[in-house]
């Protein structure tokens, strides 16, 4: 069992690979992966790092199931399609399988306030939408060209992991609860993560697996040391504070 708990950045992906790693050196053909996924999206990059993740374990012959009790949307659907069967609770928010980009302009506040902004780039693209200077139209046309060629390469994405999806239904960037999606074919079993668990407690071995870094001896050292000092500190405060 594996625990994803993914942020804007979806940081848990250093520990998600640490993971991968070490159950892939161990599993055996007839062992299977649990990931208990909760992630509202976020970051392309770091979303589509974190689904290449979960793919090594396909790669390796590692059956993997995805578990959703609350929210895999956007970038967290990204990761869920990648494993053979999704299971969600009745009320887990699922899909929104679509892209945003947004951004304020202070250019006018900058210009109120008598304000000069420049910007000087090199390539016609190096920048399309600027926070401080005045954007043009042809600068917003390709920011939603740029947009709109992520969700294409999105929409392939899901649909080469989910063929059995009518890609151009679900992938409106909307999202649905759990029996909505069961109905779309977003997901496949309505069922908690304790009911699976439970479940496959009868004739199986769960591990739960994370990773930890090993601090090295001289942050452990500094870390103990002003564990000390605090202490002492607080004690003559006590101290000076008893009657």
């Amino acid at each position: 069992m594996l625990d994803f708990d993914g942020d804007i950045r979806a940081s848990a992906v250093e520990h998600l690979r640490e993971e991968i790693s070490a159950v892939v050196q161990v599993a055996r053909p007839e062992d299977e992966v649990l990931l208990r996924l909760e992630s509202q999206g976020g970051m392309v990059h770091t979303y589509g790092l974190a689904a290449s993740q979960l793919r090594r374990l396909k790669s390796a012959g590692i059956r993997l199931t995805a578990s959703v009790d609350e929210v895999a949307a956007s970038g967290g659907y990204m990761m869920a399609c990648v494993a053979e069967r999704i299971i969600a609770a009745p009320f887990a928010i699922i899909g929104s399988i679509g892209v945003v980009g947004q951004l304020p302009n202070f250019s006018r506040f900058l210009k109120e306030h008598n304000v000069d902004f420049e910007l000087h780039t090199a390539g016609q693209y190096k920048r399309t939408l600027t926070l401080f200077g005045e954007n043009t139209d042809a600068a917003r046309d390709k920011f939603q060209e740029e947009l709109e060629d992520t969700h294409k390469l999105f929409k392939s994405f899901v649909t080469e992991n989910r063929p059995q999806l009518e890609i151009e239904m679900v992938a409106t960037g909307e999202h649905w609860y759990g029996t909505r999606a069961l109905e779309r074919k977003l997901i496949d079993i309505i069922q908690t993560s304790d009911d699976y668990l439970l479940a496959a407690s009868k004739d199986r071995d769960i591990f739960e697996v994370h990773y930890k870094r090993r601090r090295p001896l001289q942050e452990r050292l500094s870390s103990g040391i002003r564990a000390v000092v605090k202490g002492v500190s607080g004690g003559r405060w006590q101290d000076r504070m008893l009657p």
